[in-house]
């Protein structure tokens, strides 16, 4: 008998037990008929452990299948706020036809080894708009690094990109300090950068930030948005790349 043939046996044989489970009382099966169920699927499964595999393969597929369901749902209805939040910075295209949005902390180590494929893949292809959505989740020094660069997005927007550069791609933790000394470095002075966060005590954009985040089920940072998935972690660049490439093709991510 093939191993195809046995596969169905198998689930020929668990589709049985549990619609006699089902119909019937569970007293209705004897203590001799359980035993023979079990004792035939343990025994075919000890033997052609391989089958779980296509199990696990199969709830792989649909557990994915689900999320990306999920993330076609939160992204619809949260259009404006990911791709085009007055409070993120665009770099890139900013006309261009497919758009990355990438939520990052400026303490984030795995965010750093990212910064290298968000500058290949903008060099590489002149037709992507990139978004940068600040998400600080990673303690206070990073909540106040990102009021430091909030302000000084709104008062030099064209010197954003470098400092955004600069301040992630530096050694040791982004502070207040540290993100100050990156903006007075690129000729905001520090008291102009003071006054503009004092307009902003409640930090209203970070906390929308944290409940899109929430919205779309993302838990850490780098996460990114791109056509209709929204996904966690450093995927690196090709994975990037085939994404982008995908919603040029088809719309979608996975085509």
């Amino acid at each position: 008998m093939s191993l195809f043939s046995k596969s169905l046996l198998t689930a020929s044989a668990v589709a049985i037990a549990a619609s006699l489970a089902f119909v019937q009382p569970a007293a209705a099966l004897d203590d001799q008929q359980k035993k023979e169920f079990g004792d035939f699927i343990k025994e075919y499964l000890i033997a052609h452990p391989e089958v779980m595999l296509d199990v696990q393969a199969a709830l792989d597929k649909k557990q994915e299948e689900a999320r990306l369901e999920q993330s076609n749902k939160a992204i619809s209805s949260n259009k404006d706020l990911i791709f085009n939040a007055k409070y993120d910075m665009t770099i890139g295209n900013p006309k261009g036809d497919v758009t990355v949005v990438e939520f990052f902390d400026y303490n984030c180590g795995y965010c750093r080894h990212a910064l290298s494929d968000m500058d290949t893949l903008l060099k590489n292809d002149k037709n992507i708009r990139f978004v940068l959505k600040e998400f600080p989740i990673l303690g206070p020094e990073s909540v106040a690094a990102s009021k430091v660069s909030d302000a000084f997005r709104k008062l030099a927007p064209e010197k954003y990109a470098e400092f955004h550069h600069t301040l992630l791609g530096s050694d040791g933790r982004a502070t207040e300090d540290s993100a100050m000394e990156v903006a007075t470095s690129l000729g905001v002075s520090e008291s102009a950068i003071r006054q503009e966060m004092a307009k902003s005590p409640d930090d209203a954009s970070v906390k929308e930030t944290y409940q899109l985040a929430t919205n779309l089920g993302l838990t850490g940072t780098p996460s990114y948005v791109i056509g209709n998935e929204a996904v966690s972690g450093a995927i690196g660049l090709d994975a990037l790349k085939e994404k982008v490439d995908n919603v040029r093709a088809c719309g979608k991510t996975t085509c």
